[in-house]
């Protein structure tokens, strides 16, 4: 006698995860390591939301009440956008303030900021 967790995802989205990760293999992790990430991730998605319904069902907040947002906002941020990763990856490196010191980019910060300045109009 096996019961499932509610929070487990369907084996057609851990089958989409699987082919994303074929397709499309990030170089810093492998397949298990993706596929726990996803895992986690839409775990996470799906408790939060949980929580939301609970608030908004008990009616102690209305759907779309300022906190319900605001509580979505704080625990999904934005990922910062090309532009701030790239000044944060100028900020991190040491700058004419410091003459003495020679300035150089890692290939991760370099290759940021080349795509950020790609994506300028000419």
């Amino acid at each position: 006698m096996t019961q499932q967790h509610p929070i487990t995802p369907p084996p057609e989205l851990v089958h989409q995860w699987r082919s994303e990760w074929i397709h499309n293999a990030p170089g810093d992790l492998d397949e298990l390591g993706f596929l726990t990430q996803r895992g986690a991730q839409w775990g996470a998605d799906q408790e939060l939301e949980a929580c939301l319904n609970w608030l908004t069902d008990r009616e102690r907040f209305p759907v779309g009440h300022e906190a319900i947002e605001e509580l979505k906002e704080d625990r999904r941020p934005k990922p910062p956008s090309l532009k701030e990763q790239a000044l944060e990856a100028l900020a991190s490196a040491p700058g004419p303030e410091y003459p003495s010191v020679m300035t150089v980019l890692n290939a991760d910060q370099h290759a940021l900021i080349r795509r950020a300045l790609e994506q300028l109009d000419d």
